[in-house]
């Protein structure tokens, strides 16, 4: 069945470790669009803290962001489908944060919020210098992050959880897994990423192709991390980076070249634009 929905994970996957698109990439994505096919970033960050290059490419008309909670028609500017934490509830899981040495930050209302004493330390939560230029330029420095959501009394997206030593890691997983109402996943190796149950980035897939009338059948999904396995999972064809872990390797129907190889274009060529 011909594929209308390409679902791209950006950092690991589309970008490559510098976070840039290749040109290779970038001519695939425009000769899918001109195609008539859906390209649609399937990423962790807010709508605004996807790359203008990418948030500028004509035909870019939805994107699914926060790991699922949020799938919107970008260029109307409306929310197609949300799947957010409620604001006791975010509120809650950031005060649990006091019982781990981790830098949090939280989403809301389609920004990111973050304090200065992580901001200016990131090294000590052992965070790579490209993600932390993309930190720095995608958060808003508050005094403080749980009366920043206390004030907007609004809904979460998600919550981010970073960490400098792996035990810490897993010890907040499990407290944070038993608590039994939200959905615990990561994008790096150390941080954890809470979302509201329904806020995958598989699920958010099958509501948008269902509100374009399209069929799972039709969906691919390309991701490296642990946060894109519902994605690998659902998509009619599941696309593992060459780059991504074992699990995702496992569990995918493809695995391509690497994010630093053009894989992202290797496939689509394949599968889609070069098929008989």
């Amino acid at each position: 069945m011909d594929k209308k929905l390409i679902a791209l994970d950006l950092d690991g996957t589309l970008l490559d470790s510098q976070k840039r698109l290749s040109a290779r990439n970038e001519a695939v994505l425009r000769e899918c669009i001109s195609r008539g096919i859906y390209i649609v970033p399937c990423t962790g960050r807010i709508w605004g803290g996807v790359p203008d290059f990418l948030r500028s490419l004509p035909g870019i008309r939805y994107a699914i962001t926060t790991n699922g909670a949020i799938v919107e028609d970008v260029k109307e500017h409306r929310i197609v489908d949300e799947r957010k934490l409620g604001c006791a509830q975010a509120i809650d899981i950031l005060e649990m944060a006091g019982r781990f040495h981790t830098m949090y930050d939280a989403y809301v209302d389609g920004r990111a919020y973050g304090e200065k004493r992580f901001l200016e330390h990131m090294d000590t939560y052992a965070i790579p210098d490209a993600i932390q230029t993309m930190i720095l330029q995608t958060r808003q420095e508050v005094p403080d992050v749980k009366e920043q959501i206390r004030k907007l009394n609004l809904p979460v997206e998600k919550v981010n959880y970073f960490f400098g030593d792996q035990q810490e890691r897993s010890r907040a997983r499990r407290v944070l897994q038993e608590r039994g109402d939200v959905i615990v996943s990561s994008s790096l190796d150390n941080n954890l990423e809470i979302n509201a149950p329904g806020a995958t980035k598989g699920e958010a897939i099958l509501r948008l192709a269902g509100h374009l009338g399209l069929c799972r059948e039709q969906t691919m999904g390309f991701g490296d991390g642990e946060n894109d396995m519902t994605m690998i999972r659902t998509a009619g064809i599941g696309v593992a980076m060459g780059n991504a872990s074992k699990e995702i390797k496992e569990i995918s129907d493809v695995v391509t070249l690497t994010n630093e190889e053009c894989g992202v274009a290797h496939a689509i060529e394949q599968y889609i634009l070069n098929a008989e």
